[in-house]
């Protein structure tokens, strides 16, 4: 059976078309007064739509639109919102320098087109209409392209369209969760797909194994940003094809290649049949590596270069980001899989297979070793990071294999810690009161973060009050959904009516809610039941606790920790103090970072990358008593919240978790809530309070998204764009030039070495503070000659383990070097140092590339120390 199909839209009168705009543009989920309009539209349809603008204008009658239309309160309304929306939209960004960065013009490219930085990301918490995210990455990813709007960066994001988005978790009689998977209606929500001048949709084609897959492509706007989304569920496809976007991580391994596949080259072909050239791309996480080869094939297809001159072109604008701190967390796929889409990736590249597994392995000859996607990202990619300054740290150790002979804080893996959006995650009743006392510049100028300096201005009366409301809207959002979660599994009569008992908006209120995974340890308090009772129960200073978050599917340790916390929460002495909310999403996120009192977080360090749910905590006043991991290791000071232990790290983990938890109870008793229930005449908590002010002021000044991405501007995104303009001149000459250089390293590498060090005249082992020692080195180049390598003395305090502390690096000259020819090694190489510090001192040689063309020197397998 044929089915010929249309689309139907709202018929919305002419006064009230800026609300069709609006409900297709992101910038109302960060502009309250914007989402006041829907709801004053229709307050019913908006809460069976899902709280979903696009779906709301569908769900109006039309007599109410033509009521409204005459309603001169609401038109007001609308026309200050809307007014509000075109000045953001037409206003004068933070980013507007286009003359200092060709590649913004669009001049770049020979022919023509929108330059811009693409974003890659699997996935994007922008909002809860959308649902196309699981958790903290797309979350980041959310944020990042609404404060890459606020900024006025151009930059587009790039993800795939999910007919089902990640499940819907809901839990059984006996508390162990279940998914389901609502298939999302489209043409219901704020995406619009990308037609042409025809009024067609544009599609993208790409080679997967044997069949050819094609996608249409959405596009979502976010502020003066947008958001490309790709889409397999067309009839162009075969039924299993059709799957490889239905669901976030679903599938098995084949869907998962076969998505990334998808993100990766069919994400660069949407950008070019939109009209947009991706000079600079960022992947966020490893799962669009694939955009490499994409990348790759254009410059040896259209530019006439070699894979090499490519790849020389290509990896001084390619960034990159990892989020995940254990190696098993990152993606790898088997060599069958491999071989099995190898044509389809490197089509058009003259790859052969040896350097297309080398680019993805720690170990290019272990023929054992499968495709990692992290790795490939890494060694294609001149500037890579971690979210916070501890994960960093952990990044360098993890993949400290590729760049073999580089010593661990050499690693050219740095970090910029990770950022929230505040406008989108502080509650509207908060940001009213500080806009009051903030300005119009809070809202104006979201850079300028020294705003938060202002948070004394608030009195702490007006503070708390607004705290109160907030957690008063809380306990009501908490009670309305364990309402419907019991009627659900079928509860009537008395035990139904509990629901509407639960929480106090006067007790101490603690949250916990993220991904259940084993490692947050998300019921640490329950391995002191007793403990935990007295806490809870206690009729002078009680606490109450709320639970959220979703295992993955798989996890079955995961499902069980719900389960142990369904349980608990179930028995008649505490059930009214500790619920576990079903399918925690955007919205619920949101009653919770701005209604609780404390946040609390109990990772297994070192293995929380950064965080972020806390940030957003901090920002609407709520205190954090975590484990010093993640964002909190760099942010913790005792005037903002707590923390639990000092940063230690344990090998036995039964261990670890009795230490922390009794710590984590110590603190609660001795410190956290005495300072919560301590009240004076006024009955305001002073303490806490002012610990709320600190909190604001300091987080919310560092922990912004918009202090992350000027911090992603100036470290990676002018520079790479700069790149981008330099290496592309006189038809890619400098690319042409480094890879010479690069080919000419490679097969000179095995005959450079490094003999005869040694300090001239020194007799002694003892030396004063202010000898000097006169140290050479003689060097075997090959082909090389001195220009081409940077000759290092590395010298300083050697640590009881024979290593390095703290070394200082020091460019060696050659003052003898025979015939001067390339190949008439060897030559030598000397250097004089004074003696600065007591103790035991080191020092060594080392040879390492150098050239002009290269953003650092650190490539992998090229660095030799002395003997």
């Amino acid at each position: 059976m044929k089915l010929l199909t249309f689309t139907v839209q709202p018929n919305i009168p002419t006064p009230l078309k800026p609300l069709e705009e609006l409900a297709h543009n992101m910038w109302i989920s960060w502009n309250f007064d914007a989402v006041s309009l829907f709801i004053r539209l229709d307050y019913d349809a908006w809460m069976q739509c899902n709280q979903n603008p696009a779906r709301l204008l569908g769900m109006v009658s039309q007599e109410r639109f033509e009521e409204m239309a005459k309603d001169d309160s609401f038109l007001s309304s609308l026309n200050t919102v809307y007014g509000k929306f075109q000045k953001y939209l037409n206003s004068d960004p933070w980013y507007k320098d286009p003359a200092d960065h060709p590649a913004v013009t669009g001049s770049i490219d020979p022919a023509g087109g929108n330059s811009v930085i693409a974003y890659f990301s699997m996935e994007y918490g922008l909002d809860v209409s959308l649902p196309i995210y699981s958790g903290g990455l797309g979350m980041l990813s959310g944020d990042h392209l609404k404060s890459a709007s606020d900024l006025g960066l151009p930059l587009v994001g790039v993800g795939l369209l999910y007919r089902q988005g990640y499940f819907k978790q809901y839990l059984n009689a006996d508390g162990f969760q279940q998914e389901s998977y609502p298939e999302n209606d489209w043409y219901n929500m704020p995406v619009r797909q990308c037609k042409n001048k025809e009024g067609e949709p544009i599609k993208i084609s790409l080679q997967m194994g044997e069949p050819t897959v094609t996608a249409q492509i959405w596009e979502v706007k976010i502020g003066r940003t947008s958001l490309l989304l790709l889409d397999t569920n067309i009839p162009e496809n075969s039924e299993e094809n059709r799957q490889i976007t239905a669901a976030l991580y679903g599938g098995n391994r084949e869907t998962r290649i076969q998505q990334e596949i998808l993100l990766g080259i069919g994400g660069i072909r949407a950008l070019r049949a939109l009209g947009y050239t991706p000079v600079v791309t960022h992947m966020n996480e490893g799962h669009s590596a694939f955009l490499c080869f994409e990348r790759i094939r254009e410059m040896v297809s259209e530019k006439r270069l070699t894979v090499t001159e490519a790849i020389q072109a290509l990896w001084p604008t390619n960034i990159f980001t990892t989020h995940t701190p254990v190696p098993a967390g990152n993606e790898r796929f088997g060599i069958d899989l491999m071989q099995k889409y190898f044509n389809s990736l490197t089509a058009g590249t003259n790859m052969s297979w040896e350097h297309f597994l080398a680019l993805g392995r720690e170990y290019p000859d272990d023929s054992q070793e499968p495709f990692c996607m992290t790795i490939l990202a890494l060694k294609l990619s001149a500037y890579s990071n971690g979210v916070s300054e501890l994960h960093g740290d952990v990044s360098r150790k993890m993949w400290q294999a590729i760049w073999s002979g580089v010593p661990e804080q050499e690693i050219p893996i740095t970090y910029i810690t990770n950022g929230v959006h505040c406008r989108h995650w502080v509650s509207h009743d908060m940001i009213d009161l500080l806009d009051r006392y903030f300005g119009p510049r809070f809202s104006e100028d979201p850079i300028y973060l020294d705003i938060w300096n202002r948070m004394d201005r608030i009195s702490d009366e007006e503070l708390w009050r607004t705290h109160e409301r907030r957690k008063e809207r809380l306990v009501a959002f908490v009670r309305d959904r364990l309402r419907q979660q019991m009627e659900a599994r079928g509860v009537t009569g008395s035990q139904l009516a509990h629901a509407g008992e639960v929480l106090s908006p006067y007790t101490l209120t603690v949250s916990f809610a993220r991904r259940f995974a084993t490692y947050k340890r998300a019921t640490l308090l329950f391995r002191d039941s007793d403990r935990l009772k007295k806490l809870l129960t206690d009729p002078e200073r009680p606490i109450q606790i709320i639970f959220a978050g979703k295992a993955h599917p798989h996890d079955m340790p995961g499902k069980n920790l719900i389960k142990d916390i369904v349980h608990f929460a179930s028995q008649p002495d505490v059930r009214s103090k500790i619920v576990f909310l079903e399918n925690y999403d955007i919205t619920m996120a949101k009653y919770l970072v701005s209604g609780s009192d404390l946040w609390l977080n109990t990772p297994r360090r070192p293995l929380e990358a950064s965080g972020t749910s806390g940030m957003k905590a901090a920002i609407n006043g709520v205190l954090n008593c975590s484990v010093l991991d993640g964002w909190w290791a760099e942010a913790y000071r005792p005037e903002v919240g707590w923390a639990i232990g000092s940063g230690e790290e344990y090998e036995d983990e039964e261990i670890q978790d009795e230490i922390e938890t009794k710590a984590l109870f110590d603190l609660l008793e001795r410190d956290i809530v005495p300072t919560y229930y301590e009240r004076g005449q006024d009955s305001l908590p002073r303490e806490w309070i002012h610990r709320m002010k600190s909190s604001m002021h300091f987080i919310g000044k560092s922990f912004s998204s918009h202090r992350m991405l000027k911090e992603y501007t100036d470290m990676f995104y002018r520079p790479a764009l700069d790149n981008a303009a330099s290496f592309s001149k006189d038809d890619y000459q400098k690319a042409r030039v480094t890879a010479a250089y690069i080919d000419r390293l490679a097969r000179s590498w095995p005959q450079v070495a490094i003999s005869n060090v040694g300090a001239e005249g020194v007799t002694s082992p003892t030396l004063k503070v202010g000898d000097r020692l006169s140290i050479s080195a003689t060097l075997t180049l090959g082909e090389l000659t001195p220009e081409d390598v940077a000759v290092e003395l590395y010298f300083g305090t050697i640590n009881n383990n024979g290593d390095f502390e703290g070394p200082e690096r020091m460019q060696m000259t050659a003052v003898d070097a025979g015939q001067q020819n390339p190949g008439n090694s060897p030559y030598r190489y000397s250097l004089t140092v004074t003696c600065n510090s007591t103790g035991r001192q080191g020092y060594t040689v080392r040879v390492l590339p150098q050239h002009a063309n290269l953003v650092h020197p650190f490539l992998p397998g090229f660095m030799k120390w002395g003997a």
